[in-house]
Parts: C-alpha cells; structure tokens; sequence
C-alpha cells in the first residue's frame, strides 16, 4: 500500500470521533460532580418520580455526550444530572398530557428548576420545541426490548396515550409553586 493509502485509512478509522457505541450495558452511575458551585450525587434512582421544568438542547451535534456516545440532536435522547446512564424516562408534558419514552445518556441541564434537557427530536416529539421549555413529568420506566432497540438505533419508541386530565392536574398542582 502507499502512504496516501494508508493515511486515507487511518482518517477514516477516526471519522468516527471516537465514541462509544450505543449500547444498554454497562449501566454506569458516575461518581459525585460539581458544576458552578453546585454538587450532582448520581444514583441508582429505581423510582425516581418528578415533576419540573424541561429544555431542549441542540447545538452540540457531534459532540460526545456524558457515557460516551455521539450526540445526534434528532434523536429521542435528554440529559439529567442524576440517573445512570443510560436510562430510559417517560417525559409527559403537563399542559397537553403527551407522552414520550427518553433515553437519557447525558448529564444535565444545570439550570435552576430544569428536570431534564431533551435532545431537539425529543422536543419535537413532545411538542414543546417551539417554546424552548415546557412543564413536565419525568418518570424513570423499564421499557420493552422492542422500544429500547428503537431508540438507541435513533427512531422514536412506541406511542403512548395521553395522560388523563384529572391525572394532569394533580401533576400540576405540584408544580404550582415552583419557578422557571
């Protein structure tokens, strides 16, 4: 082989950036870290139930996200400061009661009263991209094998019903007193 040869092949063995490859194992939990002043302790959260506020990010396309995958913004993905990674969330929006499952792979947001920060094909799923943020619900969930291949391959999982209205104002009413 020539050197230019052999050059082309050893770009395109880069062209990949390097990342991990999507993946459910290993499940990692991360150790506690501080952003601006401010202490996140990852843990196993098998139950973690809350309600907040959700932003989209989507401006990082290609960059690597926390558990060492490509960050592709158009698919279903969030970051949270917490859960391991990867976990899958169902993020219901409270003012239309839409559901969507969420692999989250990411650390943050790290902003006050932000819950979880979608990827732009989440925000779009969910409906909330056009605000930029919206009330939500964040559930941690163990999906079905078919939704979980779905979303680390990039498409969106299952439909889910919406959320029935009575249930949407009980999740509502805890957020009341919160701030943006």
């Amino acid at each position: 082989m020539t050197s230019a040869t052999l050059a082309v092949l050893a770009l395109s063995a880069c062209a990949g950036g390097n990342y991990r490859p999507v993946a459910d194992t290993p499940v990692r939990i991360g150790p506690a870290y501080t952003i601006r002043g401010t202490t996140y302790v990852p843990a196993a959260a098998p139950a973690y139930d809350a309600v907040g506020y959700a932003s989209w990010y989507g401006n990082e396309s290609g960059n690597r996200t926390a558990n060492g995958e490509q960050f592709r913004p158009g698919w279903i993905t969030a970051a949270h400061t917490t859960l391991p990674l990867p976990t899958y969330v169902e993020v219901t929006a409270l003012d239309t009661g839409r559901r969507i499952i969420v692999r989250v792979n990411d650390r943050g947001p790290f902003a006050l009263g932000r819950v979880i920060d979608l990827s732009r094909g989440a925000a779009e799923q969910l409906g909330m991209k056009a605000q930029g943020h919206a009330a939500v619900r964040v559930r941690r969930i163990e999906p079905s094998e078919k939704d979980r291949e779905r979303l680390r391959n990039g498409k969106p999982a299952a439909s889910l019903a919406p959320v029935p209205e009575r249930e949407l104002q009980r999740l509502r009413a805890q957020l009341a007193p919160r701030a943006r």
